[in-house]
């Protein structure tokens, strides 16, 4: 984890009165060395290896926490558990709608969008994410040689 990374978020704590325990922190830092917008039971499988007393409550209602302080954000659910993105920069969001991963990118044209009037007067917005719900290149390419195998079993059989 970048030293500036966490001074933030021993800041952080402090600013909301939080203690920074040795279990906060290594939660934060498995959090933080994710690329994979991980739930509480990663990091819960993850960080028992180091914490074997740690309980998967305590790493939930810690993720919870730092999701209310701003360390962490919570990515859009989609009947899936509740998953956390360390990553703050204004970015946004695919979906893979085969094998669930999440995927980060970046778009000044998506940034830039203009909120509808009517939308404006009714809510307060606090930022723009979009997401593209997708079939990502690795279930399309597992797809592809499905069908290819398929299709070549179909021709083996009429032989």
């Amino acid at each position: 984890m970048a030293e500036d990374q966490l001074q933030s978020f021993l800041n952080r704590c402090r600013e909301h009165g939080l203690k920074i325990t040795p279990q906060r922190t290594a939660i934060y830092e498995m959090l933080c060395g994710s690329r994979k917008h991980p739930t509480a039971e990663h990091i819960y499988a993850e960080i028992r290896n180091s914490y074997p007393n740690i309980s998967f409550d305590t790493v939930n209602r810690t993720l919870k926490t730092f999701a209310e302080i701003g360390l962490t954000g919570v990515v859009e659910g989609h009947g899936g558990p509740r998953r956390y993105d360390p990553n703050l920069e204004s970015h946004h969001h695919i979906h893979c709608v085969r094998c669930r991963e999440i995927f980060d990118f970046q778009s000044d044209e998506l940034d830039n969008l203009e909120i509808p009037p009517e939308i404006k007067q009714e809510y307060r917005i606090l930022n723009k994410r979009v997401v593209l719900n997708a079939v990502c290149r690795r279930c399309r390419r597992r797809s592809h040689i499905k069908k290819q195998r398929q299709k070549k079993g179909a021709s083996n059989e009429q032989d």
